[in-house]
């Protein structure tokens, strides 16, 4: 997570954060957390900008707040867990177990999919030759649809009977 959203969740400025981080940096190795160079900062601005349209404004800003040339810090999981030891407070204990809490739901999550990956190849190896024909049926289908729609409709022929109101 980066600096500036975690000082957001804490309610302290991100200037306050960074210092409790930099009086206790034997608390915070390279695998706790470590600071953005310029292409990592720029290919995020990048991503959120085009992810999140509206969220464009907040990017731009965060960098309002910082000196000029100081790149975001993020945390890992360890080091977020470690921040509520050096921000000591209320809310940095509330806010720390919520976020403890989501990144063992995103653990979760993931591995969750990772079972429903290897499950779903199992089942194309498996049903392989059936998949491919549903999948020939389909476009088959998908093609006599377009070409409905490309030809004119043809007048039909044959006897049509009047039927006359009683």
């Amino acid at each position: 997570m980066l600096d500036y959203d975690l000082a957001d969740l804490y309610e302290v400025p991100t200037k306050a954060l960074n210092q409790a981080v930099k009086r206790n940096p034997t608390r915070f190795p390279p695998d706790f957390m470590f600071q953005l160079n310029d292409n990592e900062w720029a290919t995020l601005q990048t991503a959120l900008k085009t992810e999140h349209p509206m969220r464009s404004q907040i990017v731009t800003t965060s960098g309002k707040f910082r000196r000029k040339g100081l790149l975001p810090y993020v945390f890992t999981e360890q080091g977020v867990s470690m921040l509520s030891s050096v921000l000591r407070s209320e809310k940095a204990i509330h806010v720390n177990i919520a976020i403890m809490r989501a990144f063992v739901f995103m653990r979760q999550y993931a591995l969750s999919h990772d079972d429903l990956a290897i499950q779903l190849k199992e089942l194309e190896e498996k049903y392989d030759r059936q998949f491919k024909d549903v999948y020939a049926a389909l476009q088959y289908l998908m093609m006599k649809d377009v070409i409905k729609q490309i030809e004119p409709p043809r007048k039909e022929i044959g006897f049509k009977q009047k039927i006359e109101n009683e």
